[in-house]
């Protein structure tokens, strides 16, 4: 450098005072990489559509109190950008969230399809095969739609019979390992055993139940929200 005129050397001064900001600059980008990544896993837009039952269209309660209300102010509080779909129904069997599926898979292009259903087809001693058959195509066309799926478990009364009662049961976790779907094991954790928390016809909750529920099923929606692949 000692033997280059000042307009070279000034020029050689500039470029390797470039080079170095570039290389700092991509040390830096490498660094935050990891960062950058897991930021953007949850500030990606997300569809959830909630296909359930009474338990989760609010039966009985006023509006904004069930745990799906409950679990869209809890995305919006961890700062997860979610758009979250509650197409439940009071009554509803897995026969009508299959029949319905279709069109609401089409509608909103959901990332995550949680599937609350089959407690009216034990209550009504519906045959546990044609439940079986309606969650799996109902899996399947999630899937097929590149959806994520949970699903979120239910058990009903003894007085339905042992063996009734814990085919049900099984059912979900059947089908949830074999279809490598996500699960809530029981979505009446922790209030099931609570009286005071149904109300008068003692099948449905009354709002207080509502934050256990979101809780049981919130450690299983979370990793579904927050993995960069869809």
């Amino acid at each position: 450098m000692l033997f280059l005129d000042k307009k070279n050397r000034l020029k050689l001064i500039h470029q390797m005072y470039r080079d170095a900001c570039l290389s700092i600059a991509l040390a830096l980008m490498c660094s935050l990489a990891p960062a950058i990544a897991h930021a953007a896993s949850h500030s990606a837009s997300k569809t959830v559509l909630v296909l359930g039952d009474s338990l989760s269209a609010e039966y009985g309660l006023a509006r904004g109190t069930g745990w799906v209300a409950l679990m869209e102010h809890r995305l919006q509080e961890k700062k997860i950008i979610a758009r979250v779909i509650n197409a439940s129904i009071s009554g509803e069997t897995t026969s009508g969230g299959k029949a319905r599926l279709d069109k609401l898979l089409t509608q909103y292009q959901p990332d995550v399809v949680i599937i609350e259903l089959g407690g009216n087809d034990a209550l009504r001693g519906l045959a546990l095969g044609a439940s079986e058959t309606n969650f799996r195509d109902m899996v399947a066309m999630s899937n097929k739609a590149k959806a994520k799926v949970l699903l979120v478990g239910m058990q009903i009364p003894p007085n339905y019979g042992r063996d009734y009662t814990e085919r049900f049961f099984s059912l979900y976790g059947k089908i949830a390992k074999e279809s490598k779907s996500a699960l809530v094991p029981f979505l009446l954790q922790g209030v099931a055993d609570q009286p005071q928390l149904f109300q008068p016809d003692r099948i449905h909750l009354i709002a207080d139940a509502h934050p256990a529920m979101l809780d049981n099923v919130w450690p299983h929606l979370l990793p579904l929200l927050t993995s960069n692949t869809k």
